[in-house]
């Protein structure tokens, strides 16, 4: 390797899986150079679904990563906000003066969503990061009475959390169903019962008017006591502080990356929550807001990196085009999904949703798209092979719960 390339610094703003994987990666994939990693928040880099779960309820005090960056002489900034970049110039704005770079990677993750009118009132909690966990968990240790907003994949994991605590539950969801936007209604309508199986009380279909003291007074008049409020209704790209910079942004807020994970600015990448990708796959552009796409993602945007000429140049690289994967745990069930489905795909059911185990898949053109485990991580692991290899599968096979999924292959 040159000594020019020895001199190249990457810079990555983010420190979260994304961000800490990606600085890793460049060191597994021979990059020579400087690598600065730069978090917003103080604490060392750490993992994000540990907090919904051992870290809230006590039980693990914190997710640090086991990451030797002195030793992958990785420079490590804690407590430092970003706020521009100024790609033509190639140099990062921050608090504290601008920091040069090479090749850019952009890795700042999602920031959760607010309810409107709450900001700032007493009582009222988001779930994203140590310092959210570190307060929510003395709400659970009091046993309190809480309302949970939003009925998504963290709101039911923060309600897991909360009933395994011994507080008083109740969800509130806007949409008539849990899981809106994720699954369809007749297979979420299925989850519903899980939430009274637990002790936990869901109400859906009615949003919540306003937060008041000591309680959430919802839009049809009812006034449900709380002492706590956790606000779970989604997360948006961290990427504000990109207006102006030259860097597209989809109408989503996330940056528009290619299929090797560059943004529209040159030597600029972008990989985890806060990026789209076009998947080939699936005939779309992906937003992935999963830990496996923030775990995966950064060894692409490396090669990448290192495939690179010693300056300007150019080479093939690796084209990210990843079957998108997550796991839930929530109410004594072990929830996995992979794949990417919509409502035109077929749907076939594998075993009784009434019972402790059993599946969904999504087939398109006898292709296996997208499959939803419960208790079932069997099915999963086949399934997720049979859409990485793309292989053909017969729909009377898929729906028959006692033949092996790979058994289904054409």
């Amino acid at each position: 390797m040159s000594d020019s390339r020895r001199r190249q610094r990457v810079v990555i703003v983010g420190a979260g899986m994304a961000g800490t994987q990606t600085a890793v990666q460049l060191r597994e994939q021979g990059w020579p150079g400087e690598i600065r990693l730069i978090g917003g928040e103080p604490h060392q880099p750490y993992d994000r679904p540990p907090l919904s779960k051992a870290v809230l309820l006590g039980t693990a005090e914190s997710s640090a990563f086991d990451i030797d960056f002195a030793t992958l002489e990785v420079d490590l900034e804690l407590g430092r906000s970003v706020t521009g970049v100024r790609p033509a110039e190639r140099l990062l704005e921050t608090e504290a003066g601008a920091v040069a770079y090479d090749r850019l990677v952009l890795a700042t993750g999602a920031e959760p969503l607010a309810l409107p009118g709450s900001e700032g009132a007493p009582g009222v909690h988001l779930l994203r990061t140590l310092d959210d966990a570190a307060r929510l968990r003395p709400v659970l240790a009091a046993r309190s009475t809480v309302v949970v907003v939003g009925a998504g994949w963290i709101g039911a994991e923060f309600a897991t959390a909360a009933q395994q605590a011994g507080c008083a539950v109740t969800v509130v969801e806007a949409a008539g169903r849990p899981l809106p936007g994720a699954l369809p209604g007749e297979v979420s309508e299925h989850m519903r019962a899980w939430y009274a199986e637990s002790g936990a009380e869901l109400r859906t279909g009615v949003a919540v008017d306003s937060v008041e003291p000591g309680g959430v007074l919802l839009a049809d008049g009812t006034r449900v006591p709380a002492d706590a409020v956790v606000v779970g209704i989604g997360s948006r790209p961290a990427t504000g502080w990109l207006a102006g910079s030259g860097i597209e942004l989809g109408e989503d807020g996330a940056i528009v990356a290619d299929d090797r994970l560059r943004a529209s600015a040159p030597h600029v990448y972008a990989v985890g929550d806060c990026a789209s990708f076009p998947s080939a796959r699936y005939g779309e552009r992906l937003l992935v807001h999963h830990w496996d796409n923030a775990l995966q993602g950064p060894r692409a945007v490396a090669v990448n990196i290192v495939a690179e000429g010693i300056v300007d140049g150019e080479a093939e690289g690796a084209v990210y085009d990843p079957v998108p994967y997550f796991w839930s745990e929530q109410f004594g069930r072990f929830v996995q999904y992979a794949g990417h489905h919509t409502e035109d795909d077929e749907l076939i059911w594998r075993g009784d949703p009434r019972g402790a185990a059993w599946s969904v898949c999504w087939l398109r053109d006898s292709a296996l798209v997208a499959l939803l485990a419960v208790g079932r991580p069997r099915d999963l692991t086949q399934g997720r092979k049979i859409m990485e290899r793309g292989l053909p599968v017969r729909g009377e096979r898929v729906a028959d719960a006692a033949v092996a999924l790979k058994k289904a292959v054409r």
